[in-house]
């Protein structure tokens, strides 16, 4: 019986860290033999290709762009011209595909055709800050990015935490890098004091930092070093 393609799901590191140390060999080496990929950004997918090795140049490697206006028409191209029994890779910006990443679409259109979908270990920022923060990991919600306004932020801030109050769970949000300050502000702002809040910044990385402590702790200590590195905000009301 002829076996279906395969979408492979490949995670990619979170910020500059050797891939040993958070990638395994054999997804490593899975990476490397693959000659098509569909990706957000060719240059980045290049530079984890390179990190990683390959079989062959890496100019010889097609790689599919991804974004927001791509039709599916164009993704279910890409995904029938592997063929039956061939294979192709998908892989995010930073982390895990599909997983807050527009690579779902992918998946699901991979699912609709008949194609084997496979994801391979590897970081996931949510994951990694969630068990690393010591909040609830049963019950939680990951909520992307908050409103870039002040007033709607904060306003945001204070649903999220009436949710994690009522159903005692976990929230988690990202912001872009530069406004991680203004952000780490609003929370301190915003939140009640007996509120746990989780810092988690440039996880996997030799700059990784974690810590949690209720809101009216924090505003005792010194404010993190957040400017411009990738974090992860984790909060649970009381």
């Amino acid at each position: 019986m002829t076996q279906p393609g395969t979408l492979h799901l490949i995670p990619v590191g979170l910020g500059d860290a050797p891939a040993s140390s958070w990638l395994p060999n054999d997804v490593q080496q899975l990476s490397g033999r693959l000659d098509t990929y569909i990706a957000e950004n060719a240059k980045t997918a290049r530079a984890f290709l390179k990190l990683v090795g390959t079989h062959r140049p890496i100019q010889d490697i097609t790689i599919h762009t991804l974004s927001a206006k791509t039709d599916q028409a164009e993704m279910r191209r890409w995904l029938q011209a592997i063929g039956k029994g061939g294979e192709i890779g998908l892989v995010s910006e930073a982390g895990c595909p599909a997983v807050a990443d527009p690579g779902a679409k992918v998946v699901g259109l991979a699912h609709q055709m008949g194609i084997r979908v496979a994801p391979a270990v590897g970081p996931s920022s949510i994951l990694l800050g969630l068990m690393a923060s010591g909040l609830d990991g049963q019950r939680f919600a990951f909520h992307g990015y908050a409103p870039v306004q002040p007033a709607q932020r904060a306003q945001q801030i204070r649903l999220w935490e009436t949710e994690s109050r009522r159903h005692q769970q976990t929230q988690l949000f990202i912001e872009t890098p530069y406004r991680n300050g203004a952000m780490f502000q609003t929370l301190l702002q915003t939140l009640k004091g007996d509120t746990r809040l989780c810092v988690a910044r440039s996880l996997t990385t030799s700059e990784e930092w974690v810590r949690t402590y209720s809101v009216a702790d924090w505003k005792t200590l010194p404010t993190p070093d957040l400017d411009k590195k990738p974090a992860l905000f984790l909060f649970l009301a009381s």
